[in-house]
């Protein structure tokens, strides 16, 4: 699944390429990367990678809440670049990869949580989230974890922030290049 990164260097460089923003457009699609920049920011600030199972919080309404919020941040990017073919790609991209990256991590956490991953995995659905679940803790998830800024910070969470800001910046400098120079 490393190759999900190496990937994304030429589908950023293609979409770009096929972008054609407009104002709205970026706004539009900067308020739905907002929504996920929420999500992953909630979320990461109950993960303790690597130490524990994660449970609560958005973990007690989809295992992949990280992912999700990456969703909504690829979607804000295929809106922002006011092309089909760019957003198309983005959205190929995100499918393509982040499907089996799930289903690799699910078979780790089983590795190493065994018998309680598979009980949280039988009550939080893998990636859309149900809402009418409100609490996995009520049957059997994590209680009395809250939101962490110092888990949020260690998990390096704010680089998800920097990352939205510089692609939305770029496709500003992309407007401004196809308004002045034609291309």
């Amino acid at each position: 699944m490393r190759w999900r990164v190496r990937a994304g260097y030429p589908v950023a460089v293609v979409y770009l390429a096929l972008a054609d923003p407009k104002p709205r457009w970026i706004l539009m699609g900067a308020l739905v990367a907002a929504i996920g920049l929420l999500i992953r920011g909630a979320s990461s600030g109950h993960l303790r990678k690597d130490l524990e199972l994660a449970t609560s919080g958005p973990y007690a309404h989809t295992r992949n809440p990280l992912y999700l919020g990456s969703a909504f941040l690829a979607a804000g990017f295929a809106i922002a670049g006011g092309s089909w073919w760019a957003g198309l790609l983005v959205v190929a991209y995100f499918g393509i990869f982040y499907y089996a990256v799930m289903r690799n991590e699910e078979r780790d956490l089983h590795r190493r949580f065994g018998a309680a991953f598979d009980a949280y995995a039988a009550r939080v659905p893998l990636f859309f989230p149900w809402f009418a679940r409100a609490n996995a803790t009520s049957s059997g998830g994590e209680t009395g974890r809250q939101f962490s800024w110092a888990q949020y910070r260690r998990n390096r969470e704010y680089r998800a922030l920097i990352g939205t800001i510089a692609g939305v910046g770029v496709l500003l400098l992309r407007m401004w290049i196809r308004r002045r120079f034609g291309y």
